[in-house]
Order: structure tokens, then sequence, then C-alpha cells
């Protein structure tokens, strides 16, 4: 019943003056800025196209995160954001994010072991609208790139929507298909063995940062090898990938 009276409110406050008061009533106003900034740039975001940058000047968030789990419609939560800003193949000086993030559930004695993140850790950590904020602020109106991206994204999304009510606008490029385009039929295109392969030292796997820092120095080696192609731009890489 409490729900629903909060429901109506909000309702309420909407249709007297707009989404904005309506969050700030209902979930404070430095929540509510929070949001605001969330949703400007994913509407910032649609109105962009990158297909045309040059590849050496384009630049990109690598990023990672852990989770609770493998469902984020089921109950699984983020519980790290990790990212490096690039720009073509050379690493920004200070360009790097990491958080903590409190999923307001207990974490799994095997994620607990796995990422060294544990409960005692996230209660202390940023909340999901707060560490979306940081990073969204973070990446801007940049490409991400992710390894294996497919979870990275719909934990991503899902947590954009249920914060701030939009969609990840954002292009993610997979580094998982540029190696499955580069060295077709490898036995695997784990994280691992394309790290192993590439010569990259592997370093405190599973964690957010670290990760995304080591899949930073993949794409930079794959990013020597496009070029080599006679590769120009974010389009052509697009259109290369689309076939294979």
């Amino acid at each position: 019943m409490k729900e629903q009276k909060g429901v109506g409110r909000m309702w309420h406050l909407y249709k007297l003056g707009g989404f904005a008061p309506a969050v700030a009533s209902m979930l404070g106003a430095q929540n509510a800025q929070q949001m605001a900034f969330i949703r400007s740039v994913a509407k910032e975001q649609r109105k962009q196209s990158m297909l045309d940058t040059p590849l050496q000047e384009l630049e990109a968030v690598v990023f990672d995160l852990e989770t609770t789990g493998f469902n984020p419609y089921g109950g699984d939560e983020i519980i790290a954001i990790g990212g490096v800003l690039m720009r073509g193949g050379e690493r920004v000086a200070d360009g790097t994010f990491y958080t903590l993030v409190n999923p307001r559930r207990r974490i799994p004695l095997h994620i607990i072991e796995l990422t060294g993140i544990t409960n005692e850790m996230a209660a202390e950590s940023s909340d999901l609208l707060q560490a979306l904020h940081d990073f969204m602020e973070f990446v801007g109106k940049r490409l991400l790139i992710a390894h294996g991206s497919k979870h990275d994204k719909q934990f991503l999304s899902a947590a954009l929507w249920k914060t701030s009510k939009v969609a990840l606008n954002h292009r993610v490029l997979d580094t998982m298909m540029v190696a499955k385009w580069l060295e077709p039929g490898r036995p695997a295109y784990g994280l691992d063995e394309l790290l192993e392969s590439a010569g990259i030292p592997i370093e405190n796997r599973h964690h957010a940062l670290y990760d995304s820092l080591m899949t930073a120095e993949l794409w930079r080696s794959y990013l020597r090898r496009i070029r080599e192609r006679n590769i120009i731009t974010l389009g052509d890489l697009y259109a290369y990938l689309s076939n294979h």
C-alpha cells in the first residue's frame, strides 16, 4: 500500500511539474541531479556518430565489471566498475576509474574468493546510482570497449534502466570479436588465453581495474595489427567485423 501511495504521489508531481521535480521530491535533490546527468549523457549519445573517426584519434574507455553472478534481471548486481581511458593506441595519463559498488545483497562466497571483494568492503562502498553517475561522467561520449562484452553490456544496461530509466546508448566494441577476426581458428578466445598469446603479463585477474588495464593493452596490440590492414576509421572496422 505504501509503495502504491508513493507511485501515486510521484505521478501527481510529474503531472504538475514534470519529471525532474517529481524525482527530486521522491528521491532527494542529490539523487535527482545524478539521475538527470545520466539521462542527459544517454540523450546526447543518441545524437553522436563516431564511425568516421580515425582509429588513431579515437577516444575510448576500456571497462570491466565485477558482479555477484550472471543474471542482471534475476537479482545479481554490480560490485565493482573499472575503466581505462585510451586515445588511439595510447593510455591517457591519469585516465583510470575504479569504484566498488554496494549491491545491497550478500555476495556469494565463490564471488568473494574470485574477486577479493567482501561483504564488509561492499557495505562501505558507493550506492549504484552514485557509481553509475561517476562512471558515466568518466566515459562521457566515448566508445566503450570490453572483452566478452555481452555480460558487461547487460549489467550496465540493466543498472542504467533500474536507476535512471535509460538504455545504454554507447557503442560497445568487443575485443573478443576483434580477436576472432584477426586470429580465426584459435581454440579459445578467453581473456587469459589472448593475453598470454600477446605476451601481456597477467596480474590480479577478476579485479575490475586490472582487467580493464590488461584489456586496454590487448586493444593496443590489436590496433597496431588493424592499422597494418589499412583500416582507417571505426566505421571501416565495424564493416570488417560484420562480415566475419
